[in-house]
């Protein structure tokens, strides 16, 4: 087993999850077998419980694992299945000993962190790197991204553990890679490069003798930048990296390409890579980024959430919708509205806000409501779901977004006054959307509906199951703890709004769309469909959504009444959207993602999650 750590300095955030999961995109290009593993120096035994401000989304794995975010990065850039033991923790390591010494298993010996805890980040390590990611296949080597930056006190029991695990798996077995920030001063408009020699030194203090430096910066530098952190960082020159911002991540495995990146992995760590490379070496990746660039196109889509202060909170949604876009060959114009100001509450305190949502809403031609957990925003999504029904906008719904569906359409065309969410209201007269059975009150980690599950169609024709390529059943990954109350699904079914894809029990309503014929994409999800979008393979409902919304124009009735989508010829409408749509509001700049704006939105981030923020 090979095994690449990457290790950041300077600051946190700096790109080790893209540059890492680029190791392994051109590794697996060259028919090398890759897995990896991000360790998280936090004592929380996962992210499960974080809140979405602290690092952004919780990714949730198909065993049910919920982990950071950057084993996102890693699924959608190479294409595997991770386990919920490729994130480790500090607190999931802590656990392990400590459940060892209470059985005895260190025979009456003081417990401390050299040994007992580096040799178990160790055996962990090497455990994890055997298990096979893309069927039955052992992987060749092993990416390690460990968090944080060199000099954190949390980290100091990695750096010790790796020092020592270098000699036991020999020098041509271990490779060390340190991502560092090169700053450009405005002041001095030039790049600096003193953090990056300070951060190396303390990584070789520290017993880590970087074999790579990737240098990420602003802009490109020069080669006498890299001539001097390799004269102060005891690396060649060739073996420096400049990565600066640019505008797509799928640009980062190319660029590391052309800075032989392949050839020096192949020397060093003794790998079986043919040179020159094969025709179809990198093919269908360089493929996609020329179709990126080609791509000329907009589309405005609404993004109606509660975290929408860090987008990273919604980081595998963006990225999915960016996934179905391209597909469709057109650009995202992301707009993130935050639910709270949908409300009549805000209008009250501030109706700036208020009416500037609405303008926002009203001016996308597609929306998507993801999910969430808690009460503030609740009613703001119930609004965007009844304005995107009542003015035919597709819309998406993403688990939240699916009950929001539901009790919209319960108040307004059961007319069932007050339908609610027990979550929201625990005293509601109609309790559309109810906790499961199986879920514990007061015990929030690892408790709600986690991991793929398998979702089975209804007879008949359904748009969201004609987009799946007409499947009997279709597995995706769960993140609930609240569901649509069965007894409610008759009545709602009568009236339009039909459940076409249940679980297994055929008790919990797993997909809901309004007919094709009434409304042109209306469809929830009580599944998370983000979770399972590559780049090459995007998400079906994403893909659905984005179709839908190329296909809108504007209809005119009134100079008075807001803009009113309408399908029609999807040639014919793009013009018109254009000249009428942007005269009534300036272009907004799209935000930092994957294919809109630099790396440094998006090309670090970490776990969390939502359900404890209310």
């Amino acid at each position: 087993m090979k095994y690449i750590l990457v290790t950041g300095g300077v600051i946190s955030g700096v790109g080790k999850g893209v540059i890492a999961s680029s190791f392994g995109t051109l590794l697996n290009s060259c028919g090398i077998d890759v897995t990896s593993i991000k360790i998280d120096p936090y004592i929380n035994i996962d992210a499960g419980t974080f809140s979405p401000y602290e690092h952004g989304e919780v990714y949730v794995l198909d065993d049910g694992g919920e982990v950071d975010l950057d084993l996102g990065n890693y699924e959608r850039f190479l294409d595997v299945t991770l386990h919920r033991d490729n994130n480790i923790t500090t607190g999931k390591i802590y656990k392990q000993v400590i459940e060892k010494e209470r059985r005895g298993d260190y025979l009456g010996k003081t417990v401390q962190v050299v040994p007992h805890i580096t040799d178990a980040i160790a055996e962990w390590v090497e455990r994890v790197a055997h298990q096979p990611v893309k069927g039955t296949t052992q992987p060749q080597v092993c990416i390690v991204e460990l968090g944080g930056t060199i000099g954190d006190i949390e980290g100091m029991q990695y750096v010790e553990s790796f020092r020592q695990f270098q000699f036991k798996v020999k020098r041509e077995n271990f490779c060390c890679a340190h991502v560092s920030l090169v700053p450009m001063p405005k002041a001095t408009g030039e790049p600096k490069t003193k953090p990056t020699q300070n951060s190396v030194r303390e990584l070789r203090g520290l017993g880590l003798s970087p074999d790579l430096i990737v240098c990420r910066s602003e802009k490109p530098i020069g080669n006498e930048v890299k001539e001097k952190i390799s004269n102060f960082c005891h690396v060649a020159t060739e073996q420096v990296i400049c990565i600066p911002d640019l505008a797509s991540i799928y640009h980062v495995p190319l660029l590391m390409e052309e800075h032989g990146v392949v050839d020096f992995l192949a020397e060093r760590l003794q790998l079986n890579i043919p040179n020159p490379r094969p025709s179809y070496f990198m093919r269908d990746w360089r493929d996609l980024v020329q179709r990126v660039e080609g791509i000329r196109q907009e589309v405005d889509i609404a993004l109606v959430g509660k975290y929408t202060k860090l987008e990273d909170a919604y980081a595998s949604v963006t990225k999915a919708l960016q996934h179905a876009a391209t597909a469709n060959g057109y650009k995202v114009n992301l707009k993130f509205i935050e639910a709270c100001h949908l409300e009549e509450q805000t209008k009250k305190v501030d109706a700036v806000k208020y009416h500037e949502a609405y303008k926002q809403l009203c001016l996308s031609r597609g929306v998507i409501v993801p999910g969430g957990f808690g009460s503030r925003g609740i009613e703001g999504k119930i609004k965007a779901c009844q304005w995107c029904r009542e003015n035919n906008i597709p819309i998406l719904g993403i688990c939240l977004g699916l009950q929001a569906m539901v009790i919209e359409f319960a108040r307004n065309v059961l007319n069932l006054e007050n339908a609610n969410s027990t979550e929201v209201d625990p005293n509601t007269p109609h309790p559309l959307v109810i906790d499961m059975p199986e879920y514990h009150p007061g015990d929030m980690g690892g408790t709600m509906r986690l991991g793929k599950r398998t979702t089975i169609f209804k007879d008949g024709e359904s748009n969201i199951k004609e987009l799946y390529g007409n499947p009997k059943t279709v597995n995706e990954r769960h993140r609930h703890r609240y569901e649509v109350n069965p007894k409610y699904v008759e009545d709602l079914e009568k009236c339009g709004l039909k459940f076409v894809g249940y679980d297994e029990e055929k008790t919990r309503m797993e997909i809901s769309e309004l007919n094709p014929k009434q409304h042109p994409y209306y469809v929830g999800t009580q599944f998370h469909p983000e979770y399972l979008s590559r780049p090459l393979k995007p998400s079906p409902p994403f893909v659905g959504l984005i179709r839908a919304a190329t296909k809108m124009t504007t209809s005119k009735k009134d100079p008075n009444s807001a803009l009113k989508l309408t399908q029609t010829d999807e040639s014919s409408g793009d013009d018109e959207i254009e000249s009428q749509k942007f005269s009534r509001l300036k272009k907004p700049t799209p935000p930092n993602g994957e294919m809109n704006g630099d790396m440094n939105g998006h090309i670090n981030g970490h776990g969390s999650n939502d359900e404890v923020e209310k």
